[in-house]
């Protein structure tokens, strides 16, 4: 499928699922994939680490079972911890397929890509083994999903061009942010002809729920939901062909495709509405965590991190009292206090967040 039969440019990212227990909710998520399939889009992205691997099970049961494989874009993702030799790539590539119930991928992303994964990748022959499998019509499209410096990208696309879309964390709080530098890495891309998938456009519901003061900032855009609008600023950048929205449920389905169905982009003067609220929500000083759960993955103590922290910027924005930001932490998992600072959790986080840190505070203010 080439990128002009891709339908519109909205994306369902499928890593924020609604769960009923430890299982993903397979008849929610039905619902939401008949709606979105209903408006006129097509484009779906996993990756295995994606719910501890029930994500690419339930697109199997929910979506490709049900539906034609020609009526849907699938996109999953290499993730570099997953593998530690070059001999555990093709494997890994059809446990997938098998997982997802198909035989090929639209898309094929390198996973969360930095410099060191990126020698990762390399001596392993990722790119090599990737390419082979394009030719075996395996993978419709390369891409990459990407977290470091406009400089490494420039390095990297230099150095394959073979990738033909990078995905890119793109919001308006991280547009000008040094240490995710969005809109230098989106510049990168561009120099280089490639199209831009955008990741986290609501920064894993961060700017869904924003402080108060942003919000009353925003409202000058006019109707619609602060994720909406937050979608519609990340999807107003010309290169931008796709732009995924992790939904958990119809409300947020519904919400998400009232926002884009038809709407034109934002120009210069809405984006200096959202600069103005870049500068509210700077001050607050939030966590800046999307919520995707990688560190939870490898954490010995089995901390719901993403959770804690939700629950504490509710305290940060103003909006919870500590008492009621204690009810919204997790009701399993270990502890902020019970962090053992190994140090596991930074090393996978895409945010650059220092972790362990934020758990002491926490656990000092919330215990």
């Amino acid at each position: 499928m080439s990128f002009e039969e891709i339908k519109k440019n909205f994306g369902f990212g499928c890593m924020r699922m609604k769960m009923d227990g430890e299982e993903v909710d397979r008849e929610e998520f039905c619902r939401m994939i008949d709606a979105f399939l209903a408006a006129g889009f097509n484009y779906f992205d996993t990756a295995h680490v994606y719910l501890d691997g029930k994500s690419e099970l339930a697109l199997r049961e929910c979506l490709v079972r049900r539906y034609p494989r020609s009526s849907f874009v699938l996109a999953n993702k290499l993730t570099p911890w997953c593998f530690e030799e070059e001999a555990q790539i093709r494997p890994f590539f059809e446990m997938q397929c098998e997982a997802c119930g198909v035989d090929y991928f639209d898309f094929y992303l390198f996973h969360a890509t930095n410099a060191s994964r990126y020698e990762h990748f390399q001596k392993c022959n990722a790119f090599e083994i990737v390419r082979a499998l394009k030719e075996e019509g395996r993978i419709r499209h390369i891409a990459m999903s990407f977290h470091d410096t406009p400089e490494v990208l420039d390095g990297i696309l230099r150095e394959h061009p073979e990738i033909e879309a990078v995905q890119l964390q793109i919001n308006y709080l991280d547009y000008d942010d040094p240490g995710v530098q969005s809109k230098a890495c989106y510049d990168v891309a561009v120099k280089y002809g490639k199209q831009v998938i955008v990741m986290e456009p609501v920064k894993g519901g961060l700017l869904a729920n924003p402080p108060k003061e942003a919000v009353d900032v925003l409202s000058e855009l006019g109707e619609g939901s602060c994720a909406s609008k937050a979608i519609r600023f990340a999807a107003s950048y010309p290169a931008v062909f796709m732009t995924l929205s992790g939904m958990g449920n119809m409300e947020m389905m519904e919400d998400n495709l009232r926002a884009v169905d038809g709407a034109k982009p934002y120009g210069e003067a809405e984006f200096a509405v959202f600069a103005r609220a870049r500068e509210v929500i700077r001050q607050v000083r939030q966590i800046p965590c999307t919520a995707c759960n990688y560190c939870a993955e490898l954490c010995p103590q089995s901390i719901r991190i993403s959770g804690i922290f939700a629950a504490y910027n509710q305290v940060l924005a103003a909006k919870k009292t500590r008492g009621e930001a204690k009810a919204l932490l997790p009701e399993t998992g270990g502890a902020a206090a019970d962090c053992v600072g190994c140090g596991a959790c930074e090393s996978v986080c895409p945010q650059k967040i220092e972790i362990k840190e934020n758990l002491a505070t926490i656990a000092r203010r919330l215990k």
